[in-house]
């Protein structure tokens, strides 16, 4: 079947998209526990960059998880999985000239890293909002905690499933210390230089 797909070479590039919207794009991936801030986050920052006139598209569990990754559970090989089609959406849309906010979980290393591989990894800025789970389960805005310690949710990061936290973040929030709007801030000032279109 790979032998029958021929790419078509189309002639508005990435590029050209770039400069008509005169910024460049590129993927904001916020990881962290259920709870920890990362969608409230990434909605406020997509306010501040909206209103600085940047394109913008954000990705989480509401858009995705019921649509084109509904047909997937949260075991181990499907997380995987659902990591991997968000790059590749994420992928589309960068290509497209938008800067693509992703608020996912994401507890596992590999995956990440496997982000960075099919977004490239000058397309890829690492946010880790870093939220003890005592503080998200204090908080349980979608009553998930609840649902996991009665045993009602298998799979539950941070309870009976492993988060593994990224090392090296481009940016690290800690929500316990920081409000939503330091953060947005503190992220926004890390990615100004990068959002710039250099055309030379």
């Amino acid at each position: 079947m790979k032998e029958n797909i021929i790419t078509h070479n189309y002639q508005v590039s990435k590029e050209d998209r770039q400069q008509q919207n005169n910024h460049n794009s590129f993927l904001i991936w916020f990881t962290g526990l259920s709870g920890s801030g990362k969608s409230t986050i990434a909605n406020v920052l997509e306010q501040k960059l909206f209103e600085a006139g940047i394109r913008t598209y954000a990705l989480d569990g509401d858009n995705i998880r019921k649509g084109i990754n509904k047909d997937l559970t949260f075991a181990p090989e499907d997380r995987s999985e659902n990591i991997r089609r968000i790059a590749e959406i994420s992928s589309l849309m960068i290509d497209s000239g938008l800067v693509v906010l992703a608020a996912f979980v994401s507890p596992y290393k590999k995956d990440r890293e496997n982000i960075k591989k099919i977004v490239k990894d000058v397309n890829f800025v690492e946010i880790y909002i870093n939220t003890s789970v005592e503080e998200c389960e204090r908080r349980d805005v979608k009553g998930l905690y609840k649902k996991a310690r009665a045993g009602e949710i298998l799979n539950m990061t941070g309870i009976s499933a492993p988060y593994e936290a990224p090392e090296q973040p481009d940016v690290e929030i800690k929500t316990e210390e920081q409000t939503i709007d330091e953060a947005v801030n503190k992220i926004f000032s890390h990615i100004e230089s990068k959002l710039k279109y250099n055309n030379g």
